[in-house]
């Protein structure tokens, strides 16, 4: 079965354009062919072959996130699709298993997706670690004196005022992508997206605006701001179009804190479970992870079930030496350790910190002892995770 699959190159890029198409339910242009077709470049493609046909296909883009404010190498997977006739058959299973490994070699210890079924994912060890909340804002809400201080202007090309925004933005949420030049124009700004930056009196870029407006809806594509001037500076530009929308929407962090600044915050507001993850290799995540600084510890066994890849069905030690986090598979003597029990799926939940080591075991997700969990809660980081981004 192991020699049906390979890593696909250029050549097949017919093939793969051909299936994503269908599979999708989209068309493309001969330009925005060409334009997939560079994007692609960036990924590492898997297909599986029947009759030196391509049957099924599995993208894997290697990308950074920002975890606890440390870069980690994440394999976003992304495009997955079959042909009708070979579904249900295995092969998107296998060819997971061979993409989630080629990530493992790689050194990627975190993987993304965007799920079609959350529980078809999960048979694969993933699970929901983002969320988005939705407004539909009426502007008239929108239209009061924001008191910011700054000026706005149209402008496409600071990528470098963009990305020093968005840096600062994303710092205080876990999980973000680590944002490149090409990946800024190859994914964020789009032909129709008119991108706006807000800066203070002294010319520096403290908030962003990418939007278009469409049948009186101003559609919010991403804004970031680096402190609270800069949110009102973008919302003092959202509110000067209130003569050509009548109905602001936006994607916003779960905990975002808009509806406080608004006198009339009783607008349309909805969340929704958005992307997946799972750890690859637990090992090295542990290793790398960006613990807490925390006062001394008990030392945590952490033991982890992955049905999936089941190499990283080990235990896991946590003990403080010398103020760091060692993590080791071979039990320290002499020591007195609290327990966790959990799949990979929950250990990924709590250290990106989606969900808390004592939320899992109160609705009976995971088990660990009194100082198993209380260990966990103080290593491991509190910053909400966000995704502003799509693949």
């Amino acid at each position: 079965m192991q020699e049906k699959i390979r890593k696909l190159s250029k050549e097949d890029y017919p093939e793969i354009f051909k299936l994503s198409q269908f599979a999708f339910q989209y068309s493309l242009s001969q330009d925005e062919l060409i334009e997939q077709e560079e994007e692609a470049e960036r990924h590492e493609i898997w297909g599986w072959f029947e009759d030196e046909q391509l049957s099924a296909k599995v993208h894997m883009i290697p990308l950074n996130v920002n975890i606890n404010g440390k870069a980690m190498k994440m394999g976003g997977v992304a495009a997955v699709a079959s042909w009708p006739e070979y579904r249900r058959s295995g092969k998107i299973k296998t060819l997971l298993q061979e993409v989630l490994r080629s990530m493992k070699s790689s050194g990627h210890t975190i993987s993304y997706l965007h799920p079609f079924s959350v529980p078809f994912y999960r048979k694969y060890g993933y699970e929901l670690t983002f969320n988005q909340r939705k407004y539909r804002i009426p502007m008239d809400s929108l239209k009061k004196n924001w008191r910011a201080s700054g000026y706005a202007r149209r402008n496409k090309d600071k990528y470098e005022d963009l990305q020093k925004v968005y840096s600062t933005y994303i710092s205080r949420f876990n999980g973000a992508l680590i944002r490149d030049e090409r990946w800024w124009h190859q994914r964020i700004i789009k032909k129709h997206t008119r991108v706006v930056i807000c800066y203070n009196e002294r010319n520096e870029a403290e908030g962003y605006l990418l939007y278009h407006v469409k049948d009186q809806i101003l559609h919010v594509e991403e804004m970031a701001y680096v402190n609270l001037n800069g949110l009102r500076l973008v919302l003092r530009l959202i509110s000067n179009h209130d003569s050509m929308a009548t109905k602001v929407e936006m994607t916003v962090p779960d905990n975002d804190y808009l509806p406080m600044l608004i006198d009339e915050p009783r607008y349309e507001q909805t969340v929704v479970p958005y992307f997946m993850s799972r750890v690859v290799d637990v090992f090295s995540f542990l290793q790398d992870y960006p613990y807490n600084q925390t006062t001394e510890i008990m030392p945590v066994k952490l033991v982890v079930q992955d049905d999936f890849l089941p190499e990283n069905n080990r235990t896991y030690y946590l003990t403080k030496v010398n103020g760091k986090v060692d993590v080791s598979t071979e039990e320290p003597n002499g020591l007195e350790f609290g327990w966790i029990t959990c799949s990979v799926q929950y250990l990924t939940s709590m250290f990106l910190s989606y969900n808390r080591p004592t939320e899992l075991t109160e609705l009976q997700l995971i088990e660990g002892d009194k100082n198993g969990l209380q260990s966990l809660e103080n290593l491991i980081s509190h910053k909400q995770t966000y995704l502003p981004d799509f693949f």
